[in-house]
């Protein structure tokens, strides 16, 4: 058999020359070394198979294993991977035009609430303070309703906010608080540190506080409903009722919607448009509708006789527009463990596969043992084919963590790993979603939308088509359907450069339950009224340029150091404007005062980062940002100035109106971020 072909080329012999049998059998051990290369575990599968963890729980970071892993890294591909498409959601909420006392189903109904809440590891929440106020409610919960291992990080001053809200008494608060630590750090690669006190300098053991709130809601009358799961919701004209998928009906006059940011329902949504006629040669045929109620994914007649249903999908086929990722672990052997990191970075911009990562870290004590510690590696991406796996940054921080940490790996006895994805979206007029729905219509018909206030929208007409110009809100996410209400991460109430929705509910707990409460007591529970608790909020819409700037953007032309200089300059022009500035801030408040005068400084001290800022953040963005940092200042003004004057005339109101109004200072206080207190 012959192996190596060596003719000789002008008398001078050649390298060998493989023959094709061996060229295919180089093939074949090529392909069986692929192979085993899959098969070799990484690093991160090693660790994670190595640690004994328990049963999964409910809510974000709530499962600790490889398995789990791979799960929620499939998901975080197909996000990436998906086109912005209009595709056809999974109908889980449905409306029928009668009354449920009247139906079949209700001699089926189990059990009748005034309140049902899906999703318990938040939920358990606002249950527990509305069953304080008196209504009778109920949990609905996948699984066994308990609290993770891992610590929530937060302040006393936060943690207070569940007394005033009637969750917790005060003697709770030491119980629940398994470690406390101070000083907090903040610090951008070698550029200095600023140290601050009492910033999410607690860390809470969420299985102690919600066994502890659970008792408590049980006390108070409370039901709950574990291991079950939600097939369906039907909303009728009396009622909200909810079918299980083990069959059991439950019924309650409002259902709330704290399944978190993948929640089934947040994947269908309805407006409603009021119509009015702009004078213009339109046509308006006899049959048209006063009001038109349209969720947003494909277009189709549903009730031609009482008005027109345009279903549309406005989550579920659609990136989000930004993402934190989020990797780290609880790990045993650190020997200085008596202070935290709020926010750190100790590298520049980094490239991980095809595309490019800013780090970032938080470490905080561990209640489990004097040297436990909690390391978290974040970053914000935009979520497109390449962006990194949780998997391929976990490898990167087991390289990084030991460095930032100042340990070694091996000394390390890894007690968990925790990973988590966190979307964020933002409000904005889709101009490219416009629908075409009729022909031949006329020429112009102008609606102002009722779900919130201050948001705007077009149906314009040509000579044959009627579209929609659809001014899309989604955090926080107005209610879609009468009688349900989004909660906690499924309302993107939270930050969009926090990824964890406890400091967010605190803060929001006592407005939420006072206004549920009273939509209850009035019976308000059409979409309006219910969209009036999750209002625009333009200190939430204006944070969303920091997560921006903090996201490495690939072929920005800006400097690998840009961010950590950006941050840098930040900090330190709000370190000397003092705490006013910099303590609401670090806590995800955002003031137009402070935020003025930051931004007033920095433009003063750095002047020669502006023009890296407008290449890093885009100039559509800073126009957008602009409009939110406008309303952040009239928020500011109409909570500061006109709500001492309303507020006194409320009680002369008629109720319906007098609900309204307490939404609306409400709305200005939050929204202009003054509920915050020194």
């Amino acid at each position: 058999m012959v192996l190596l072909q060596l003719p000789p080329i002008f008398g001078f012999s050649q390298y060998p020359l493989v023959s094709p049998l061996v060229q295919g059998r180089g093939k074949a051990e090529s392909r069986n070394l692929r192979l085993m290369a899959q098969s070799i575990p990484s690093r991160t599968q090693k660790i994670m198979e190595s640690i004994s963890v328990s049963g999964e729980v409910g809510g974000a970071g709530g499962a600790y294993s490889y398995n789990a892993l791979k799960r929620l890294d499939q998901l975080w591909s197909s996000i990436c991977s998906a086109q912005t498409v209009v595709q056809e959601p999974r109908q889980v909420v449905s409306c029928v035009q009668d009354t449920f006392r009247h139906s079949e189903g209700n001699e089926k109904a189990l059990d009748a609430f005034d309140v049902l809440v899906c999703g318990g590891t938040l939920g358990i929440f606002i249950a527990t303070a509305l069953s304080s106020k008196g209504l009778r409610v109920g949990i609905v919960e996948r699984n066994t309703l308990k609290g993770r291992e891992q610590e929530w990080n937060i302040s006393r001053k936060e943690l207070l906010e569940l007394v005033e809200a009637g969750v917790l008494v005060a003697d709770d608060i030491e119980q629940v608080t398994a470690v406390k630590f101070n000083p907090n750090r903040c610090g951008f690669e070698g550029k200095g540190e600023i140290w601050v006190e009492d910033i999410l300098n607690l860390g809470v053991s969420p299985a102690k506080l919600i066994e502890i709130v659970k008792r408590r809601f049980v006390t108070l009358g409370g039901v709950i409903f574990e291991g079950s799961n939600v097939s369906s919701i039907c909303i009728y004209e009396d009622a909200a009722v909810l079918q299980l998928a083990e069959g059991n009906i439950l019924s309650s006059s409002l259902l709330i919607d704290a399944m978190g940011n993948f929640s089934p329902v947040v994947k269908q949504v309805t407006f409603a448009l009021l119509v009015s006629v702009v004078p213009s040669r339109l046509f308006k045929p006899s049959w048209w509708p006063t009001k038109l109620s349209f969720t947003l994914a494909t277009v189709w007649l549903e009730v031609p006789l009482t008005g027109l249903n345009y279903v549309l999908q406005m989550r579920c086929g659609r990136k989000p527009d930004g993402v934190c990722l989020v990797v780290g672990s609880c790990a045993r052997g650190f020997k200085y463990n008596s202070s935290s990191d709020v926010i750190y970075s100790s590298s520049s911009v980094k490239k991980v596969g095809t595309s490019e990562a800013q780090y970032f870290w938080e470490a905080f004590p561990a209640g489990s043992g004097p040297m436990d510690r909690t390391t978290y590696m974040f970053t914000y991406v935009d979520p497109q084919p390449g962006s990194p796996k949780l998997e391929e940054l976990l490898e990167e921080y087991w390289d990084l963590m030991p460095h930032y940490q100042g340990v070694s790996l091996k000394d390390l006895e890894i007690l968990r790993v925790i990973y988590g994805i966190f979307p964020t979206y933002r409000d904005r007029l889709c101009k490219n979603e416009a629908l075409t729905v009729f022909r031949g219509m006329g020429d112009y018909l102008k609606w102002n939308y009722s779900c919130t206030s201050i948001n705007y929208g077009y149906v314009l007409f040509d000579s044959d088509t009627l579209q929609f110009l659809v001014n899309r809100v989604d955090s926080p996410l107005p209610a879609a359907f009468n009688r349900v209400l989004q909660f906690g991460d499924a309302s993107g109430i939270q930050s969009p450069v926090s990824f964890g929705g406890f400091g967010s509910l605190t803060r929001h707990l006592q407005r939420l339950t006072t206004g549920i409460y009273d939509a209850i007591s009035g019976n308000f529970l059409d979409s309006y009224n219910l969209s009036l608790l999750n209002p625009y909020m333009p200190n939430l819409s204006a944070s969303w340029l920091f997560q921006r700037a903090m996201s490495a953007k690939q072929q920005s032309n800006v400097s690998p150091d840009f961010i950590n200089e950006l941050l840098h300059a930040n900090f330190q022009s709000m370190q000397r404007l003092g705490d006013p500035v910099l303590r609401p801030f670090l806590q995800d408040v955002v003031q137009f005062v402070p935020l003025a005068k930051t931004l007033g400084l920095v433009m003063l001290t750095k002047p020669q980062l502006l023009p890296s800022i407008f290449k890093q953040v885009g100039v559509p963005v800073l126009l957008d940002w602009s409009g939110h940092f406008f309303m952040l200042g009239c928020y500011t003004l109409l909570s500061s100035f006109a709500d001492p004057i309303i507020r006194p005339f409320l009680s002369s109101l008629p109720s319906k109106m007098n609900y309204e109004w307490k939404r609306r200072l409400e709305a200005w206080k939050y929204g202009a971020g003054l509920d915050y207190e020194l």
